[in-house]
């Protein structure tokens, strides 16, 4: 028995959608027969992508709202949002200035309700969905990137009230992420040897690809999910290991945890 996810017809918004988890959601939809519309701050280059795609700054409420106006006019419908825009880069919570704060709840968290609210007539008229892109450092300390855990512990917070508040018409889900394999992945971790100590502190013993993200993403915004909302769904391959178990005399029990470092 084969089971296929058909979006055929549908019109799906992704934010932040050039790269990375973005980039593998909008194949996944148009895969599945579906017309994308992606956004972000950097063009891509002519031809490579085979969705539309608009340069615009998710942090102004005025340029997400011309956006969907925009669609509307072209699609005459909107069927599914996926706020997936976000990052932080590194710093400590003392040297972050009142602006860097705010850019980072802006982006993170404020560009989502923009959009979120933008689209709600056209969700509501097509009973679609709302699917946020969250983070397992909204539910654990996040040292380095607090206000960024801030943001999204915010973000899955959104999701449970507007699951509440727009039911029935409209259903609204998050997808916590684990460590995920990406681009910039690399880079933010620092070689390859340091990747993979990084990887055996999650259960699963690697980080999780874009795609796998996507994948979950394409089955919440599906029929198969319908009775779901309000939820949010951890894509985190078990999450991460007790930190106590490295240092234990114990620990070696569990074949995949990590060893003390």
């Amino acid at each position: 028995m084969t089971l296929t996810i058909d979006m055929t017809g549908q019109v799906v918004l992704i934010t932040g959608g050039t790269q990375g988890v973005g980039a593998a959601t909008a194949r996944k939809f148009t895969e599945a027969g579906a017309h994308v519309e992606v956004c972000g701050r950097t063009t891509p280059e002519p031809g490579a992508v085979p969705w539309s795609f608009t340069a615009l700054d998710v942090r102004r409420a005025d340029q997400v709202e011309a956006w969907v106006a925009e669609v509307l006019e072209r699609r005459g419908r909107i069927d599914i949002v996926v706020n997936n825009a976000g990052g932080s880069p590194f710093g400590r919570f003392e040297e972050g200035s009142p602006r860097y704060y705010s850019a980072i709840t802006e982006l993170n968290f404020l560009s989502a309700t923009y959009l979120a609210r933008a689209a709600y007539p056209a969700l509501k008229e097509a009973r679609g969905s709302v699917i946020n892109i969250t983070s397992i450092s909204a539910r654990r300390p996040s040292p380095g990137t607090a206000i960024y855990g801030a943001a999204k512990a915010a973000l899955e917070n959104l999701t449970g009230s507007l699951g509440a508040e727009w039911a029935p018409d409209v259903r609204v889900n998050a997808i916590s992420c684990g460590l995920i394999a990406t681009d910039s992945a690399l880079s933010h971790y620092g070689d390859e040897e340091q990747m993979q100590r990084v990887a055996a502190t999650i259960p699963r013993g690697q980080l999780a690809s874009p795609e796998e993200i996507a994948n979950a993403v394409l089955l919440l915004a599906s029929p198969l999910a319908g009775h779901i909302t309000g939820a949010t769904l951890d894509v985190d391959g078990g999450g991460e290991w007790p930190s106590f178990l490295g240092a234990s005399p114990n620990g070696n029990v569990f074949v995949t945890a990590p060893a003390a470092v």
